[in-house]
């Protein structure tokens, strides 16, 4: 919503800060973290937030296989109905909700979530309680690829990719072949409103 007298600025240019292959290099790390943190990989399971943190969740598990030869649990949460931070829609507008897909038992399991980007807490907020009206696990742990900082809720993750401290101002975007057809992190400067004399 633009705000009369006052005018946006095009969006500024995005810079690269890790091209596909130091993505690849920072998921091999988080993988190998996994392994050597987590004892049992028999009762480990990766839980994707969609939409980023499921093709991410679904490397991790591959890179573990294919360092372990264990196959942990693969899953996904939707968080929609559990935001709080959700923007009004019309009336008659009902927002985009995918299917939340856990295909094993959470009772007794070291659940991991994944997610693109940790910023404010309330996704990982929002996916814990998700989570829980499934059942519940043993444990709860976090593995992100970025923290770009700006916490509002009391929650730190178990497992960064990349810590890239950010203004408010600025955004953090992940792309991943599996949604954008490329693998990077751009940061992108958010417009800025200019008031008009």
């Amino acid at each position: 919503m633009q705000i009369p007298g006052r005018a946006v600025e095009p969006t500024l240019p995005a810079k690269t800060l890790l091209d596909g292959a130091a993505l690849t290099r920072t998921l091999s790390r988080i993988a190998h973290e996994l392994i050597e943190r987590n004892d049992d990989l028999e009762s480990l399971a990766l839980v994707g937030i969609r939409t980023r943190g499921v093709p991410i969740a679904e490397r991790l598990a591959q890179l573990i296989e294919e360092r372990s030869g264990v196959e942990v649990g693969l899953g996904a949460v939707d968080i929609t109905f559990h935001r709080d931070d959700r923007e009004p829609v019309a009336d008659d507008a009902q927002p985009v909700v995918h299917a939340t897909e856990l295909d094993f038992a959470l009772e007794g399991t070291t659940c991991v979530l994944v997610d693109d980007v940790l910023y404010t807490g309330r996704t990982i907020r929002a996916a814990i309680e998700t989570l829980f009206t499934h059942g519940r696990p043993a444990r709860v742990q976090l593995a992100v690829l970025v923290d770009r900082g700006h916490r509002e809720l009391p929650i730190r993750p178990d497992y960064v990719g990349k810590n890239l401290p950010t203004s408010r101002r600025e955004r953090i975007q992940v792309q991943l072949v599996e949604t954008d057809e490329v693998d990077r992190i751009l940061l992108v400067g958010v417009a800025e409103e200019v008031t008009r004399v």
